[in-house]
């Protein structure tokens, strides 16, 4: 039977979507995320030595994003995306099987490339196989709902950690995490990949990262859209790991602190969803966005009370699609020989500026209760949807 071309985009388009969410969720499904402080304290390690492993793992991301966008410019996106799960499922072993800080230290550095691999890698190539298959458009929509199947994943991993556990203790969390882990990269290995790559035409991935460079400071466009990316990132991605300190202000027993952040994270996958039909906002629709997301974080901060935590997670929900959109407009202004090259670099940028805000909240922080910080940390979003509003008037005037 002769499928009509009709059928064809659709088919091609199942198949894509249908892989990513199953990646998206089976990548986050990591039943050893509430429990691997845990296995380090328990091996004996003392705080300071945990921080420094958590700072390895940042230091490691860090350096490999850029690096590792311009190689998927270079090469096999696909490869990169089964390659990177299979790394960390590497580290996580080494976690169980032989329990030492540098058997930890080596797993974080593993895990960093890992995730590395994958970012920008996953949005260019959907980006990339959605034009090819006239479905662009549909980029923004698709997205977030991958990133509503790893909140899925996340909170299904957190749920299933505990019994897990007291079955068979850090080996059987620990082997349901590497197993995870291969079924991720056995699910990349089904993503479609039809680009001619660059590395065909001879082209490396220094050339690469030379020229996505030069594109962000020759087009001011570019240059806007990835610099939005951080900007709507950064604050509530860093403010995330402070939402149980600022419940547990309000006055809740501990017991009711986990329900409540589901709550805000059930905002944030709401706001995940929500991308199809907001895929059509403008500057002036963004702006207003933020800003209302930032109004609501604000009050909804500053109340302490239960009706403000349900504030706090429609101001993540905003956040959520903000970023989703920020995404979908750098997409559709980069070229798709360097676009995995400025996704990470956009990446980058968002990991620096968390870092900065991690600080800024232990300075504010050390005289301001936790409902103050999160309202003040409200005012970069204010900022960034005035600056969005004018930029849409400037473009406006004759």
């Amino acid at each position: 039977m002769t499928l009509s071309p009709a059928r064809v985009p659709a088919t091609g388009v199942r198949r894509l979507t249908t892989t990513l969410y199953g990646y998206a969720f089976l990548d986050d499904f990591v039943l050893l995320y509430p429990v691997y402080a845990l296995l380090f304290a328990d091996t004996g390690m003392s705080l300071w030595q945990i921080s420094s492993l958590f700072a390895l793992w940042s230091i490691t991301s860090v350096v490999l994003e850029v690096p590792s966008g311009a190689w998927a410019d270079a090469m096999s996106r696909r490869r990169l995306l089964w390659i990177g799960p299979l790394l960390t499922a590497a580290g996580f072993a080494l976690w169980v099987i032989v329990p030492s800080y540098w058997a930890f230290a080596v797993g974080f550095v593993l895990w960093g490339a890992g995730g590395a691999l994958g970012s920008g890698a996953l949005e260019a190539l959907v980006y990339d196989e959605l034009d090819r298959l006239g479905a662009a458009g549909r980029y923004a929509r698709v997205m977030g709902r991958a990133r509503a199947a790893r909140l899925v994943g996340t909170v299904a991993s957190l749920g299933l950690a505990g019994p897990v556990f007291a079955q068979g203790g850090y080996a059987a969390v620990g082997a349901a995490s590497f197993l995870a882990c291969v079924l991720t990269a056995v699910t990349a290995t089904r993503f479609p990949e039809h680009r001619v790559r660059p590395d065909d035409a001879g082209d490396n991935w220094a050339t690469t990262l030379r020229t996505g460079l030069a594109e962000v400071r020759g087009d001011r466009s570019v240059r806007g859209a990835l610099l939005l990316i951080p900007a709507v990132a950064a604050v509530w991605g860093a403010l995330d790991e402070y939402t149980p300190l600022l419940v547990r202000d309000i006055g809740v027993a501990e017991a009711t602190v986990p329900y409540l952040i589901m709550l805000i994270w059930a905002g944030v996958t709401v706001g995940s969803l929500l991308t199809g039909p907001a895929e059509r906002l403008g500057p002036a629709g963004l702006a207003a966005l933020l800003a209302g997301a930032a109004l609501a974080l604000a009050v909804g901060a500053a109340a302490r009370s239960l009706a403000g935590i349900a504030l706090v997670s429609l101001a993540f929900a905003g956040f959520q699609l903000a970023e989703v959109l920020a995404d979908a407009r750098l997409q559709h202004r980069i070229d798709e020989s360097r676009r995995a090259t400025l996704t990470s670099v956009a990446s980058l940028g968002t990991e620096l500026a968390t870092v900065a805000t991690f600080a800024v909240y232990a300075l504010l922080g050390t005289d301001m209760a936790h409902s103050t910080v999160f309202a003040v940390l409200a005012v970069p979003y204010a900022v960034t949807a005035l600056a969005l509003a004018r930029a849409r008037a400037a473009t406006a005037r004759p």
